[in-house]
């Protein structure tokens, strides 16, 4: 199995905010985790990048234990996260913000590459590459955050919210390009309040409630179940 998450707990004090989920990952799919707000969808994407530690359970990465590793060995394993509000830094250019994002990376022949890659995927970014992060607008900075998550070549990319604030037509131009970042051969888990675009980009889903999943399903059979849709797609 590529990604396995097995039996995993995650406390913040003594609440607990996972209660013993699992989640399977096949290499080269798209994986949504849907749900409310609380319902531990972006505590699954920090155990997973080794920022929040299992009270119990298990994470693995083609058969070795994540969990146990330090967030930076996480990234060199491969697995990289774009955050849910962005997170860029304001004060460093586009471009400074993109060479942050392969800082595990000693291969520059590589980066070079990669980076061609991304400013290619987001022909904006290269226009705006001189220009300090903080002055570009919530869609650009998006397509800033994954392609910094994008510079080090990830295996896996975790993306937490990526629509969230952006206008309709900005989403479906960055979950286009989810889509071809996927083509390319990048595994994708996507964590995302918006359902509908969510399932109809991702080839299975999981449902959480509250720390538990509650349903897991092919992205058609979910985007089809009356539950789902009375809960997530409004009817």
């Amino acid at each position: 199995m590529f990604l396995e998450i097995k039996n995993l707990h995650v406390k913040y004090g003594n609440v607990e905010a996972l209660h013993g989920i699992n989640i399977e990952v096949d290499e080269g799919e798209i994986v949504t985790i849907l749900g409310a707000n609380g319902a531990g969808k972006s505590t699954t994407l920090l155990a997973i990048s080794g920022l929040v530690k299992p009270s119990e359970g298990e994470i693995l990465f083609l058969g070795d234990q994540l969990h146990k590793l330090p967030a930076h060995d996480v990234v060199k394993r491969g697995i990289t996260q774009s955050p849910e509000g962005r997170r860029v830094f304001g004060t460093l250019t586009v471009q400074e913000n993109m060479n942050l994002g392969a800082f595990v990376s000693k291969d520059t022949e590589q980066v070079k590459k990669t980076q061609e890659w991304i400013y290619k995927l987001f022909p904006r970014l290269k226009e705006r590459r001189e220009q300090l992060a903080g002055t570009l607008s919530g869609g650009e900075q998006q397509m800033l955050a994954i392609g910094r998550a994008l510079m080090n070549n990830p295996k896996i990319l975790l993306l937490d919210e990526p629509s969230l604030g952006l206008a309709p037509i900005l989403v479906n131009t960055i979950f286009e390009t989810i889509k071809e970042i996927n083509r390319s051969g990048v595994t994708v888990v996507l964590v995302e309040q918006n359902a509908r675009v969510a399932l109809k980009l991702a080839h299975r889903g999981y449902v959480m409630e509250v720390g538990n999943i509650v349903l897991q399903d092919s992205a058609e059979a979910l985007l089809a179940n009356p539950e789902v849709r009375d809960a997530y797609l409004g009817g």
